[in-house]
């Protein structure tokens, strides 16, 4: 059974930082594209961070970019997004995905507020 489960979301100050994680288990792990999305209330899912599943390279958002940051662990089976330096605009439920020919996963989305 695949599975992908977000966690570390919570509510923060602007300014303050969250660490994400998303804990992946029935499938191949490191033959998988990982990727973070976000989406705000009213507004589309947009693409935050994705990562190659060797984990060489990284693709940021222009909004994200120099304050988060992704990585990931295939030993571990998980992915991780550090996100620093927050925005009320940063606001959003945080999705990972998992992504390959013939295989696209979601997790169900940990919700990240940002507010003083």
């Amino acid at each position: 059974q695949v599975q992908l489960v977000e966690s570390g979301g919570g509510l923060v100050q602007p300014g303050g930082s969250l660490r994400l994680s998303c804990a992946a288990s029935g499938f191949t792990f490191n033959s998988y594209v990982m990727s973070w999305y976000r989406q705000a209330p009213g507004k589309e899912r947009e693409l935050v961070a994705t990562m190659s599943s060797a984990g060489i390279s990284t693709n940021y958002a222009d909004s994200v970019k120099g304050r988060f940051t992704m990585s990931r662990d295939n030993a571990k089976n998980t992915v991780y997004l550090q996100m620093n330096s927050l925005k009320p605009e940063d606001t959003a439920v945080y999705y990972c995905r998992a992504n390959r020919f013939r295989g696209d996963y979601w997790g169900q989305g940990t919700q990240v507020t940002v507010s003083s």
